[in-house]
């Protein structure tokens, strides 16, 4: 029977520098304001580690010369490394794993507690062999706060021993190879210096967007319990500000270190002056131990709103951690990204967390992906993130503009002040050849925008977010819609020209000098979705803020009539029996031939880099890096799709969709972590084997670092998000923005069992499904009775009651 403990832990034994990078990424602790990766504390960047510690919004631009041009880059930024803590017999060198003998070495994360534990076992070039156990915590409830205990036992020997404790602002953004010509430095230290009566300060500035961060670390020495007598030596170097102890070991009697750290920010609320905050901050802290309790209980709290058990049939499994393990560290990695301490920020959430540089910590359409797992558990949280783009809608406005575009335009990928960020080009690390980059023509991302808006609306129905925030983005972005149609006299049918479609391998027709093409089919119809929703919101707000809106808009009824008119006239092609073509002119390109680049360079996830090294493009064949017409059945729902293209004119029936599935599947590389979320979502009710084979692949994505070494660089959350998605929308079966709750399980073969809390509307359920029943609780402090429906059948439950029903 599997222990408990086992279902909330991940454990990596042994030390293997080629696996350092990937496990630090796995083992990031963080609490939505900020997250620190995994790395040892008596390590610095040294091309195995890389320590790492990223501020939600904490972005910085640089110029770099690249290609012989200047072009600028914001990144979100390393700042100091506060982990830094090692020690030495006095006769001894710092603890260094590449030369020293490692005997043990064992890193696991504790899931439930947000807790990172290492415990190794060294011996020195002196024959010394060193027991060391360190525990880890990034404050869940105290957002500005982290702690280490970190205990030293001499197995072998006695002797005066040295501990040092630093925080080291000798920090670059430097995580990321292909990155590495780019301008890594977006620091300088302003100050350091002592805090009265123990620790040290650093206070550190970006460059250019002028943030503030201070760190404050305390760090206490202690005997059998009690703190003990040591001889104190204060470091202050350029970068760096630290303490070193120097004490007496001996053998098997462990000597344990607590370090508590500060880190504030210039934007921190309720402060006067970062480094004055984060000096006040660890002379109130708590012990590890006291903070340690109160880290759990945010913990607790989370859990109970987040978890989702997922049980497999016994024998179904490829060993250590099981599929509810990785589940939980899916969950466990967004809770570390956004969580409570979030709300309020003036953030969104990075395509690869806070767990690294790689896309520069830049905001993309993976909120699509990422937003519903919010939606659910924490709607607040959901709100505060959405607010963001709300925020940006000037910039939006402005980008829209200056593309020849009217309403709001936002970027493909966005940081800190919603401008387009882009790169004009990009480094191809298969042939180290820097290639135009055509990727901000992903209009598509206005779409993304406005589907998760009404997703909020239609799980809450809170009409004052939709009307003080959510219309207004909306219709701008329907605006935008509307102006990038253009009016085909032959055809009688609009059409959307130069862009890019999620596909992101067709960046241009072939031997085309401009980037763009036609008619991308998952942006036209995304488009008259768009618009749809806008027309539709018109209609359910406020008629006195409808008024309002129209007039600062400045909405015409010629522009509604032409809006109405592009839901019924955009341009959709076909070719073959019924197959949606990606976009215009799909059909003439050639077939790739998959067999021969697989036998001779066996991954080929990224056909994109090994077409291009070779001198080709994938401009000219039928291949994708992920989903991208399918993108349509994975957003809306079937009788959703049918409607718009019967609307549209064009015939479509269940069949379509099954075929084009097949279709686009057969000529996808799989080259994004996405494709396999969408791939399996869509197939749970076609192929039900295969889209169980495609989640568990997902599932598996970043703990096993499927794309072959990207995970280090920072995790794949849209991914993450996703498999929780399919789990609890497409398994559990619920439905959430209907009038009631609808559930409908659907549990593959290999699941024995599901249990999850859903929200619903300010109440809370607890599900559990089997193959056999649905059981639902509904919470005892419920304010009314809830009306569910199962299998289409409706059900009433008193608040404190529950359900039992036969599937």
């Amino acid at each position: 029977m599997t222990d408990d403990n086992d279902r909330w832990t991940i454990t990596f034994e042994g030390y293997d520098p080629e696996q350092e990078g990937l496990r630090e990424a796995l083992c990031a602790l963080g609490n939505g304001f900020f997250v620190t990766r995994g790395a040892a504390e008596e390590v610095a960047a040294d091309g195995i580690h890389y320590p790492g510690t990223y501020i939600a919004g904490g972005y910085n631009r640089a110029q770099s010369e690249v290609a012989g041009q200047t072009i600028v880059n914001e990144d979100l930024v390393n700042f100091p490394n506060w982990l830094s803590l090692t020690f030495r017999p006095l006769d001894g060198e710092w603890v260094d794993f590449a030369r020293m003998e490692v005997l043990s070495f064992r890193r696991e994360l504790n899931l439930r507690e947000g807790l990172l534990l290492r415990t190794y076992t060294i011996r020195d070039d002196r024959g010394k062999t060193t027991t060391v156990a360190s525990r880890r915590l990034v404050h869940m409830r105290c957002p500005q706060v982290a702690a280490i205990e970190y205990q030293i036992t001499p197995v072998d020997w006695s002797g005066p021993i040295q501990i040092r404790s630093m925080l080291d602002g000798k920090v670059t953004n430097a995580g990321v190879e292909r990155y590495r010509q780019l301008n890594p430095n977006h620091l300088r230290t302003v100050n350091k210096g002592t805090v009265a009566p123990e620790g040290v300060y650093l206070l550190v500035k970006t460059t250019q967007s002028r943030l503030e961060v201070a760190q404050a670390a305390r760090t206490r020495v202690f005997k059998q319990e009690e703190e003990a007598h040591v001889h104190i030596t204060t470091v202050i170097e350029d970068s760096e500000a630290g303490q070193v102890f120097a004490t007496d070991a001996r053998e098997g009697e462990p000597i344990r270190v607590e370090k508590v750290v500060a880190l504030h920010t210039s934007r921190d609320r309720g402060i006067t002056e970062s480094a004055l905050d984060a000096r006040l901050q660890i002379t109130t802290a708590g012990s590890f131990a006291q903070l340690l309790r109160t880290h759990r209980a945010a913990w607790r709290s989370l859990w109970r709103r987040a978890d989702l058990e997922l049980e497999l049939e016994p024998g179904i499994g490829d060993g250590a951690p099981d599929d509810g393990v990785l589940l939980r560290l899916q969950i466990f990695h967004l809770l570390q990204t956004v969580s409570e301490n979030t709300r309020g920020l003036d953030v969104s959430v990075p395509a690869r967390g806070l767990h690294g540089e790689a896309y520069r910590g830049h905001i993309f359409w993976d909120e699509l992906f990422i937003l519903p797992f919010y939606l659910q558990s924490f709607p607040e949280i959901n709100r505060s993130l959405t607010r963001y783009r709300y925020f940006r809608l000037t910039a939006a406005r402005a980008y829209a503009s200056e593309c020849g575009y009217r309403g709001a335009m936002f970027p493909w990928q966005s940081s800190s002040n919603g401008r387009e960020e882009t790169q004009y080009v990009h480094l191809n690390p298969r042939s180290g050849s820097w290639d135009p980059d055509h990727s901000r023509l992903q209009r598509h991302i206005n779409a993304a925008i406005v589907y998760n808006i009404w997703q909020h609306y239609l799980v809450t129905r809170r009409r004052p977010f939709i009307e003080q925030y959510g219309a207004e983005i909306i219709l701008e972005i329907a605006r935008f819609w509307s102006s990038i149609s253009q009016y085909n006299e032959q055809t009688g049918r609009y059409e959307i020209h130069s862009v890019m479609g999620p596909d992101e391998y067709h960046e241009k027709y072939p031997d085309a000098t401009e980037g763009g093409l036609r008619n991308n089919a998952y942006t036209n119809i995304m488009a008259v979705w768009c618009i749809e929703r806008a027309l539709e919101a018109l209609k359910r707000i406020d008629p006195e803020r409808r008024k309002d809106l129209i007039d600062v808009l400045d909405i015409k009824d010629e522009e509604i009539t032409r809006w109405t008119d592009i839901t019924h006239k955009m341009t959709i092609h076909f070719h073959g029996d019924g197959i949606i073509s990606q976009f215009q002119g799909f059909e003439e390109l050639e077939e790739f031939p998959w067999e021969e680049y697989r036998k001779k360079y066996g991954d080929i996830h990224r056909l994109d880099r090994i077409l291009k090294a070779e001198g080709s493009s994938p401009d000219r064949y039928k291949v994708a890096k992920q989903p991208d017409v399918t993108m349509l059945f994975y957003l809306l729902r079937p009788e959703e799709v049918k409607r718009i293209f019967h609307q549209l004119g064009y015939a479509f029936d269940e069949q379509t969709i099954a075929g084009n599935i097949h279709y686009y599947m057969d000529r996808c590389s799989h080259g994004s972590t996405l494709s396999n979320i969408v791939f399996s979502a869509i197939l749970d009710r076609i192929d039900r084997n295969h889209s169980w084979e495609l989640f568990r692949h997902a599932l598996r994505a970043d703990f096993k670092d499927v794309q072959g070494g990207t995970t280090k660089e920072g995790i794949h959350l849209g991914a993450m998000a996703g498999t929780i998605n399919i789990v609890l929308n497409r398994y559990a079966g619920v439905d959430t923005t209907g009038k009631t709750i609808a559930i409908n399980p659907n549990l593959p073969k290999a699941v024995r069992r599901i249990r999850v809390k859903v929200q619903y509307r300010g109440e809370w359920l607890d599900l559990t499904v089997t193959h056999q029943k649905l059981r639902i609780e509904l919470e005892e402090c419920a304010d009314e009775i809830l009306v569910v429906e199962v299998k289409d059948i409706p059900y009433r439950i008193e608040p404190g009651g529950a359900l039992e029903i036969d599937l």
